[in-house]
């Protein structure tokens, strides 16, 4: 567990938090959607890549330092500010106050446009970002120049994975009334960038049920016409992949690792809570049972379905491809250029 606090008066700015992997879901952004929190409370997360402004085009940084910055394609602008941010719950800061004239944003709250705009109340130090307007997932990023952490426990352990099913049982993928979650979406085109790196440009045979509702239809559309020779499998604790040739496996909420699959050579990520509903749930399906009577009152709501097909988040699979050195292969480079190329927020091609 951690305490944040200014560097400039030592005041303490969060309450005691655990560390977690920041949510692939943490970049996303959905039009004109009131989202919720990123960060469960308390917890918090560190982004390794640089946040907010100043901003650099990718005409001006030129290819040569972008790469150094890890983008291996081009992308609108680069963030040239604070590498390392502190993400977390809104509700999990204390001791702070908002800056007056740093508060813009496009609709109902900020957006972190200026830069930082929460303040150290005691001296008055920017010390934070909050976010908190339509399209974006609510959170605070706590500026790694203005605060240090002290550590107050030094014995919190990560959950083991047999400990993660029990916990965390898996997030279902529909909403109310039957919207597929923004998080699912997400997560999977996270996947699916990693998928189309692994796959060298050869076809894949995606195994029947949830996982071809997910990634068969892009894939096919993508992928280059040719034999299917690759074969995928989801794999993880307490489910082995039977020598499937890629294995999407389940990362660690807490420690961001990937679930080790023995003699896998080719491994693709999948945020825990999707892969643990992919693995772990099944589906109800009607089943003949008579009429109930009169007097009868059912107790069990019937499952939501889907209100349209799944379509994996367009933004945060550009976003992810950009950052995987494979991009740079002719191949798939012409897959980011046509995705690139499109109307977003929906870039595909069906």
């Amino acid at each position: 567990m951690m305490v944040f606090a200014c560097r400039g008066c030592e005041a303490p700015l969060t309450v005691p938090v655990a560390r977690m992997a920041l949510p692939v879901h943490a970049s996303g952004s959905y039009e004109h959607a009131l989202l919720g929190v990123l960060m469960a409370p308390g917890t918090y997360a560190v982004d390794p890549e640089p946040y907010g402004p100043p901003w650099v085009t990718w005409a001006e940084a030129g290819p040569a330092q972008a790469e150094s910055r890890g983008l291996y394609a081009p992308v609108y602008a680069l963030s040239y500010g604070s590498q390392g941010t502190i993400v977390l719950a809104p509700g999990d800061v204390l001791g702070t106050v908002l800056i007056p004239d740093r508060l813009d944003g496009y609709c109902y709250g900020t957006d972190g446009r200026d830069g930082p705009n929460v303040a150290c109340a005691r001296c008055g130090r920017p010390v934070a970002t909050r976010i908190d307007d339509c399209s974006y997932w609510q959170a605070v990023r706590l500026d790694p120049q203005a605060v240090y952490g002290e550590d107050v426990d030094s014995q919190d352990l990560p959950m083991s994975w047999a400990m993660l099913r029990d916990v965390r049982p898996g997030l279902p993928p529909l909403e109310p009334p039957g919207f597929w979650d923004s998080r699912w979406e997400a997560a999977v085109a996270v996947a699916l960038a990693h998928l189309l790196a692994a796959s060298g440009g050869a076809r894949i045979t995606v195994p029947d049920g949830q996982i071809a509702d997910l990634f068969r239809r892009i894939l096919d559309a993508f992928v280059p016409p040719g034999p299917l020779n690759l074969s995928l499998a989801l794999a993880g604790p307490g489910l082995p992949s039977a020598g499937a040739d890629i294995s999407l496996v389940p990362q660690h909420p807490q420690t961001g690792e990937l679930w080790h699959e023995p003699g896998a050579t080719r491994v693709v990520p999948l945020a825990w809570d999707v892969w643990a509903h992919l693995a772990f749930q099944r589906d109800r399906k009607p089943v003949p049972g008579g009429a109930m009577p009169d007097e009868a009152f059912r107790d069990e709501q019937l499952p939501l379905r889907p209100l349209g097909m799944f379509v994996p988040d367009g933004d945060t699979l550009l976003r992810t491809l950009a950052r995987l050195p494979e991009v740079k292969q002719p191949w798939l480079r012409a897959i980011y250029d046509r995705l690139n190329q499109r109307p977003r927020p929906y870039p595909y091609p069906f």
